[in-house]
């Protein structure tokens, strides 16, 4: 997922002066929700004091200690302003406990109360190895179709209702993007 968010961030947030949001690694995600007293967290992660949204990749894995661990991921997306969490699990409830007890500690560290949203028309994967892919797209489909084509004024659903994802197609972007990371990497050192 990290060539992902440097893509999204790099190529389209950093093009958005106004734009408020921020994509919380996965190891970040991880650690608020291992993390008791998610305020001992405050220097570690961003200053959400601006932030409009945050996009939370979700992990099963209960074990702090295994690095690697887990085998499902789905995504969380936080809309701060209106105060409500959305869970999107292409297996759908798997992680519904894991994105409920980061909602909450999430709401900890902004001092604000959240609303969980589990959104059972999000698009549900096929095989048991699609989990990723379909983070990876959902989180680029809602940011670029969604939050970064509205303007604050507007209210925009949230839902992915309806919406195809072609997991092979997906990966294909995925392996674009890293790739051009690859060969802008070489260009570089040459």
């Amino acid at each position: 997922m990290p060539p992902l968010f440097r893509y999204l961030e790099r190529d389209f947030l950093s093009q958005q002066q106004s734009s408020n949001i921020v994509l919380l690694r996965p190891s970040m995600s991880f650690m608020l929700i291992q993390t008791p007293n998610p305020l001992t967290l405050k220097d570690a992660l961003p200053n959400f004091s601006k932030t409009t949204h945050i996009f939370l990749p979700i992990n099963d894995c209960r074990n702090a200690n295994q690095a690697e661990g887990g085998s499902h991921w789905s995504l969380l997306l936080v809309s701060i302003v209106d105060g409500v969490a959305f869970h999107y699990d292409s297996l759908n409830p798997s992680n519904k406990d894991e994105a409920i007890t980061t909602t909450k500690k999430l709401g900890i560290l902004l001092g604000k109360q959240l609303q969980f949203l589990d959104l059972p028309d999000s698009p549900q994967q096929e095989n048991s190895s699609d989990c990723g892919v379909f983070v990876c797209v959902q989180m680029k489909h809602l940011l670029l179709k969604k939050l970064m084509r509205a303007n604050k004024q507007q209210k925009v659903s949230m839902s992915m209702g309806g919406k195809h994802i072609d997991a092979g197609q997906g990966r294909k972007t995925m392996l674009e993007i890293i790739e051009g990371f690859r060969k802008e990497g070489e260009r570089r050192r040459s």
